[in-house]
């Protein structure tokens, strides 16, 4: 039986080549993960939900969202609060549209460890850097379009994606944003984007 994992099958097919690639990318994503995890003292989710609470708004940043976010359960993402509270990371504030609910924010500490986080991907960064314009907007839209492939097959989630945005009009290969008002390349969708609503 042929296998991703065999090299003898790998070289006989560019699909299964290109699969292996985009677990050694996962790979390197976790490795540098790892490495600031170990330099600060906490785990990979913890570092991930302070990144992620930093650059995205309050009504994100609860614990069933975050849930679906980064693919766990809401008991992980609860125990992950409690030790971020606990360090003095973060603090809790009632949500004001919901008495019954509350936001997680940054603490000032909260906010110093996140600079000093966030450019851990910049190695991937700069070798993306070096690919010509139209090199990077054909990776791009395979990517988007290999995405969207898993988020259909129930893998992934597409939240804030255009996809899966109200806003987002498709005929064919054309796409137009009706809250930006004008038509998108597809290497202009976004994967992550502030105005995004969920299609109902």
């Amino acid at each position: 039986m042929e296998s991703v994992f065999n090299p003898d099958d790998q070289n006989k097919n560019l699909d299964k080549k290109i699969v292996i690639a985009l677990e050694r990318v996962s790979e390197a994503f976790k490795v540098l993960l790892w490495e600031h995890s170990k330099t600060h003292g906490l785990s990979p989710i913890q570092i991930q939900v302070l990144i992620f609470i930093q650059h995205h708004s309050p009504e994100t940043s609860k614990v069933g969202y975050l849930s679906d976010e980064f693919n766990v359960t809401k008991a992980t993402i609860s125990d992950t609060i409690k030790t971020l509270e606990k360090k003095e990371f973060i603090f809790k504030e009632q949500d004001p549209s919901d008495q019954r609910s509350y936001q997680i924010l940054l603490s000032a500490k909260g906010k110093e460890l996140v600079q000093k986080l966030t450019p851990y991907p910049s190695i991937l960064e700069e070798s993306i850097k070096r690919r010509t314009s139209e090199e990077k907007k054909v990776f791009y839209d395979n990517l988007l379009s290999l995405i969207h492939h898993l988020n259909v097959s129930g893998i992934v989630s597409m939240k804030r994606m255009c996809f899966s945005c109200k806003f987002l009009l498709k005929n064919e290969n054309r796409f137009y944003c009706n809250f930006l008002e004008k038509p998108l390349a597809k290497h202009e969708l976004r994967i992550d984007c502030p105005e995004h609503i969920e299609i109902q």
